[in-house]
C-alpha cells in the first residue's frame, strides 16, 4: 500500500501554467474557488438526494408499479442523465483549466473515471434490464467520495487563511516585543 495521502495538498494541484488565455485562468481560479467546490459539493448532494428518492420509490412500489411512480421514476432519470452530463462538463473544463496537474492527484483519476463510467452506463443503458443499471447505482454512490474533496480542499482553505493570520499575528507580536524593549532601554537611560 502506497504511503502518499489519497488527497494532495491542493497547492501542488492547482499550478497555473505560466502562459494561459486569461480566459483559462480565470476558469483555472473559478475552479480554485471555495464558490466552485461548494457549488460541486451542492450538486453532489442533490445528485445523491435524486438517487436515494428512486431507490426509495422502486422499493416501495416493487411490483405495483402506479402511472404517478413511473412518471417519478422517469422524471428522476432525465435527472440524473442532467447531473452526468453537468459533472461531464465540469471534469473537461477542469482538465482544460488545471492542464496535466490535474491528474497528479490520484482522487482526480479515479473521480474522472467515475464521471466516465457513470456517464457511458447513463447513457447506453436507457431501457436496457434494470439488473445493469444497479451498475449506475453503485457508480453514482461512489461518487460521494467527490463530498470528501469538496470538504477537504475547504478545510484546507480555511487552514491556509487561519496560518496566514497566525503569522500576522506572530510579526504583530515581535514588533509589539521590539517597541517594549526600545522603551524599556529609553526609560532606564532617562532614569
Amino acid at each position: 500500500m502506497s504511503s502518499s495521502p489519497l488527497l494532495q495538498p491542493y497547492e501542488r494541484l492547482c499550478e497555473a501554467p505560466e502562459r494561459t488565455p486569461s480566459f483559462r485562468r480565470r476558469l483555472y481560479q473559478y475552479f480554485s474557488s471555495k464558490t466552485f467546490h461548494y457549488s460541486v459539493l451542492l450538486l453532489v448532494t442533490l445528485d445523491v438526494g435524486c438517487m436515494f428518492a428512486d431507490i426509495i420509490i422502486n422499493l416501495m412500489t416493487c411490483d405495483r408499479k402506479t402511472p404517478a411512480a413511473d412518471k417519478a421514476l422517469e422524471v428522476l432519470g432525465y435527472v440524473s442523465l442532467v447531473f452526468s452530463a453537468l459533472f461531464m462538463l465540469e471534469l473537461f473544463a477542469s482538465i482544460w483549466a488545471f492542464g496535466r496537474s490535474y491528474f497528479k492527484s490520484k482522487f482526480h483519476v479515479f473521480d474522472a473515471t467515475i464521471i466516465v463510467v457513470s456517464f457511458i452506463f447513463e447513457v447506453s443503458l436507457q431501457g436496457v434490464e434494470e439488473e445493469l443499471a444497479s451498475l449506475i447505482v453503485i457508480l453514482r454512490l461512489m461518487r460521494v467520495v467527490k463530498i470528501i474533496d469538496e470538504i477537504s480542499v475547504g478545510a484546507q482553505e480555511e487552514m491556509k487563511g487561519l496560518e496566514e493570520k497566525l503569522m500576522q499575528s506572530e510579526k504583530e507580536v515581535q514588533e509589539l516585543r521590539e517597541e517594549v524593549e526600545k522603551l524599556k532601554k529609553l526609560q532606564n537611560e532617562v532614569v
